[in-house]
C-alpha cells in the first residue's frame, strides 16, 4: 500500500464527490483525508489516499475520465511529527500581501502551517472588509506558541487573535 496526495479541480456540479469516491474505492483505495470546497463555481479538493501501488494508474486513468476533472499527484511521505499542535483564528481588516505577512511571520519562527482555510467577509455593522483566517500550526518548540502570538499582533492594532481550544480537524 501506497500514500498518495491528490488535488483535483472542476466545475462543480451534482455528484461530482461520488464519482471520485466511486473510482477510488474500484481500484482498492481507501480515502483517508480530505478538504473539499465550492468556490465560485469551482470544485477543489485535497485528497490523501491509500491504496496498493499496482492500482495507482489504473486511478488516475479512471479520475482523468471523469467530465472536466484536472488533476495533480505526488506520493506522500513521512515526515517529523511536530511536538504540539496550536489553532488560532485571526481576524484583520483586508489588505492585499496579508497571507504573505502572516506566512512570513511564521516561518521566521520555524512553524509549519498544517492547515489554513480563509475567508473574505464584511463588517455586519460597519461594512469594513475583513480577513478571518482558521489557522492548524505544528510546533517544534513549546516557546514558539508565546513567539506566534508576539508575531501575528505585530502585523497591526486591527489584529484580533484568539486561540481555539479545540484543534481544527
Amino acid at each position: 500500500m501506497m500514500r498518495y496526495l491528490v488535488t483535483l479541480q472542476a466545475p462543480d456540479r451534482k455528484g461530482l464527490v461520488e464519482q471520485i469516491a466511486n473510482a477510488v474505492s474500484r481500484h482498492n483505495g481507501n480515502w483517508l483525508d480530505s478538504e473539499m470546497r465550492h468556490i465560485d463555481g469551482i470544485f477543489a479538493a485535497i485528497l490523501q489516499l491509500e491504496l496498493p501501488v499496482e492500482k495507482w494508474d489504473e486511478l488516475v486513468d479512471s479520475l482523468e475520465c471523469i467530465d472536466g476533472l484536472s488533476l495533480t499527484y505526488s506520493q506522500a511521505s513521512q515526515v517529523a511529527q511536530p511536538i504540539k499542535h496550536v489553532s488560532y483564528q485571526l481576524v484583520a481588516y483586508d489588505r492585499p500581501g496579508l497571507v504573505l505577512q502572516i506566512s512570513n511571520s511564521l516561518n521566521a519562527l520555524g512553524v509549519n502551517i498544517e492547515q489554513f482555510s480563509s475567508q473574505y467577509e464584511t463588517a455586519g455593522h460597519t461594512g469594513v472588509a475583513l480577513f478571518r483566517a482558521n489557522m492548524r500550526l505544528g510546533l517544534t518548540e513549546l516557546i514558539q506558541e508565546e513567539q506566534i502570538i508576539e508575531q501575528l499582533y505585530k502585523m497591526g492594532d486591527d489584529v484580533v487573535l484568539d486561540k481555539v481550544s479545540k484543534a481544527i480537524a
